[in-house]
């Protein structure tokens, strides 16, 4: 690590009541010194215990260029490892770049993106597991991303991984020992001890993959596809779930063409909705490519809404339900929406629920009326 001290305003860009400007190396407490008059006469900073918050003036000369409060920390119990200053002053942006600029006139360098979490990661404050959680905890838009992101910067993934490791370890060093003594009459391990040892190890290295795609559902928002025929209500389904109109609506077959999406946060967990291009054999170009995308969108969905039309024969529901499973794997969750439920009578969805369930056990199916908003909150 270099004996730089760097520092760069550490709240987000723009006016605000309080901004953060953040110094981090061997003299960030001397340079501070150098710009901050404390109120209470008498203060020396660089005399003052760790954890301790002082009132005064950062001045240039004889200038106050505002009140602050500094916050002290030093090496190594810091963010960084390194001994960090911490000046809260008022969220004006000139008052902010005028400050900053003045300590790097005193001798700062301007922190490049990251620098203060590289740093915390050199001295060992972190692993780039716990780095990585960082970030995804500063970009955390919901509920479940931030708690996905807090556990991995408060080590979980980490531990998984070392005691992954000391399993591997064991394991090497078992078998070594098994060859370097081959031609003896001993067994340092028998193969039931490691077979189980092997069992365990791709048991925990399958959880931590799906971890590892959990974590990346939960992050970017769970992918749920709403698919079927032209014109039998996905746009409206879409409209009525993100309460705007959003996909354009209209009673001719093949109004959406391309994908349309947008997210909304239920219950802390983020869902990205898509309305895809409605499925049907046509010789129209733009519609084919249209249809070719919504495939690939249903293929990336971890949910996928299929939108049948409660008005259409038994016997053509089970035909596109059929169709769409041959599109999905089994990670996929396939929920059948009888829309226009209004439409039809009550024996008519029962029988139809009853037949998709005797033929697909696995597909939840649910009446709605996305015209009329009925059992949407059902979904």
């Amino acid at each position: 690590m270099n004996d730089t001290t760097i520092a760069a305003i550490a709240t987000p860009a723009g006016v605000g009541a309080i901004a953060i400007i953040r110094l981090s190396g061997k003299q960030a407490i001397s340079i501070c010194e150098k710009v901050f008059q404390p109120k209470k006469k008498g203060i020396i900073l660089s005399q003052q215990k760790p954890y301790t918050i002082h009132f005064g003036s950062i001045v240039e000369g004889k200038k106050a260029i505002d009140e602050v409060l500094v916050s002290l920390f030093k090496s190594p119990h810091s963010y960084t490892g390194e001994d960090t200053v911490e000046i809260s002053c008022h969220g004006s942006i000139v008052i902010q770049q005028e400050i900053l600029e003045l300590l790097i006139r005193n001798g700062a360098v301007h922190a490049q993106p990251g620098e203060f979490t590289l740093r915390a990661f050199l001295n060992g404050k972190m692993d780039l597991s716990q780095a990585e959680g960082v970030a995804d905890l500063i970009a955390a838009n919901s509920e479940a991303s931030r708690r996905v992101a807090m556990d991995q910067m408060r080590g979980g993934f980490s531990t998984e991984l070392k005691l992954l490791r000391d399993k591997l370890l064991h394991f090497i060093s078992l078998i070594e020992l098994e060859l370097d003594f081959s031609e003896e009459d001993v067994e340092f391990a028998d193969r039931s001890q490691l077979k189980e040892l092997i069992n365990s190890m791709l048991d925990q290295t399958t959880k931590l993959m799906e971890s590892f795609k959990f974590g990346n559902v939960i992050k970017q928002g769970v992918p749920v596809a709403i698919v079927g025929k032209p014109n039998v209500g996905k746009s409206t389904l879409l409209n009525r779930i993100l309460n705007e109109e959003k996909a354009i609506v209209s009673e001719i077959a093949g109004t959406t063409r391309d994908s349309i999406e947008d997210t909304i946060s239920i219950k802390g967990v983020n869902f990205r909705f898509i309305d895809t291009a409605g499925l049907r054999h046509t010789t129209d170009t733009i519609e084919s490519i249209g249809i070719e995308r919504a495939y690939q969108k249903i293929a990336k969905a971890r949910i996928v809404l299929v939108m049948l039309d409660a008005k259409d024969p038994i016997e053509e529901l089970v035909n596109q339900i059929e169709n769409l499973a041959k599109s999905t794997t089994n990670n996929q969750q396939l929920i059948a929406l009888l829309n226009k439920a209004d439409m039809v009578d009550k024996e008519k969805i029962e029988q139809i629920k009853q037949t998709l369930t005797i033929q697909y056990p696995k597909i939840d199916s649910v009446e709605i009326s996305a015209k009329h908003n009925q059992n949407i909150d059902r979904l």
